[in-house]
C-alpha cells in the first residue's frame, strides 16, 4: 500500500483480516533497520515483541550485526521492548532525546544507535507466555508483564509476583527454568480499602504532575504535565496492573495506598509517580500518533 507519511508500506491486519495500522517497508531477507509503525497502540498486545523479536531472528541469520530504529516514536516503551531482543549501550535517556520532535515530524532518518540482534526463545502458554534469553527473563501472563527486578510485577526465580511496599503482595503463577507453567496463574487478592473510587484532589493532582514530568524524557515533560494536571486520577483495584487509562484520565492501583501509605507520604508519591509515567507517556504517544495521522 502507500501510506500517506511513509510512503510504500505494509498494511498489518488482525486475525479477521481487518486493517489495523501500517508500517514501513523492511527488507525480511536482510533487515538492517527498526521499522516504524503508524499507530502502535493499535497492535494486539505482544504482537509488537513478537514481531521485534522475528527481526531480530531474521538479522542473525543473516549476519546482519548492527540495526536502526528509522521510525518517528522512539518511546521509553519502544526502548524496553527493543531490549528484549536486541542490545545497546545506549541509556533509554539517548533514545527518547527527540522523542517529540520526530513524532512531530514523522521523523524517518534512522537514529545513530546501534541495537544488536539478540533474540529471545518465546515459549507459548494458555495464560500468555515466557521469553528466555540469558535464562528466564520475562513471563507475560493475562497480559501483565512480569521482568526480574520489576516493579510492581517482578519475577522471582520463575514466580511472577506483585511487589507493593518491601513485600510480596500477590504471587499470580509459577513457571519452571524452562518457562512452563508450574502452577497459576491466580487471581489477586480484592482491594477492600475505603480508598477504591477515590479521587485525587487538585492540588494533589498538580504536585503529581510536577514529579511524573520529571520521570519522562524532557521533550514531552511539558504535555504530561498538562495532562496529570487536567483529567482526573482515581483509586481503584486494578488486579495485577498498577496503572491505567480511563476515557476521563488514569486510575491508579489502591495497594499502593494501603501498602506504602504507612511507610509515609514521600514514598507514596514516588510510587503513584512510578505506576503513571509509562501509562502518561503511552497515553501521549497513542494520541499524537492519531493526530499525525489525521484520526480523528
Amino acid at each position: 500500500m502507500t501510506h500517506p507519511l511513509f510512503g510504500d508500506a505494509y498494511v498489518i491486519r488482525d486475525r479477521n483480516g481487518e486493517p489495523l495500522t501500517a508500517m514501513s517497508i523492511l527488507d525480511w531477507d536482510r533487515p538492517t533497520e527498526i521499522p516504524a509503525i503508524a499507530e502502535p497502540a493499535k497492535l494486539p498486545p505482544g504482537s509488537g515483541a513478537l514481531l521485534l523479536n522475528t527481526i531480530a531472528e531474521l538479522a542473525v541469520r543473516a549476519g546482519v550485526r548492527i540495526l536502526h530504529y528509522s521510525g518517528p516514536y522512539p518511546t521509553p516503551a519502544l526502548y524496553r521492548a527493543l531490549l528484549r531482543s536486541f542490545r545497546t549501550t545506549a541509556t533509554e535517556a539517548e533514545f527518547t532525546a527527540d522523542v517529540l520532535g520526530r513524532a512531530l515530524r514523522v521523523a524517518r532518518d534512522p537514529i545513530a544507535i546501534d541495537f544488536e540482534p539478540a533474540p529471545h526463545t518465546r515459549v507459548e502458554l494458555a495464560c500468555g507466555f515466557a521469553e528466555l534469553r540469558d535464562g528466564l527473563e520475562r513471563a507475560v501472563i493475562e497480559g501483565t508483564s512480569y521482568d526480574r527486578g520489576g516493579s510492581p510485577a517482578r519475577l522471582v526465580d520463575g514466580a511472577c509476583e506483585l511487589w507493593f511496599g518491601d513485600a510480596c503482595w500477590a504471587r499470580i503463577a509459577e513457571l519452571s527454568p524452562r518457562g512452563e507453567l508450574v502452577a497459576g496463574p491466580f487471581a489477586p487478592p480484592p482491594v477492600t480499602s475505603e480508598i477504591v473510587g477515590r479521587a485525587f484532589p487538585p492540588p494533589l493532582r498538580a504536585a503529581l504532575a510536577e514529579l511524573v514530568a520529571e520521570a519522562v524524557p524532557a521533550p514531552l515533560a511539558a504535555a504530561v504535565r498538562e495532562t496529570v494536571t487536567r483529567r482526573t486520577l482515581v483509586w481503584a483495584d486494578l488486579g495485577t496492573r498498577v496503572a491505567r487509562r480511563t476515557p476521563t484520565g488514569f486510575e491508579v492501583h489502591a495497594a499502593l495506598w494501603d501498602r506504602i501509605a504507612p511507610l509515609g507520604m514521600a514514598r507514596l508519591a514516588l510510587a503513584v509517580v512510578e505506576a503513571l509515567a509509562p501509562v502518561v507517556t503511552t497515553t501521549l504517544v497513542a494520541e499524537l500518533s492519531r493526530r499525525t495521522m489525521g484520526a480523528p
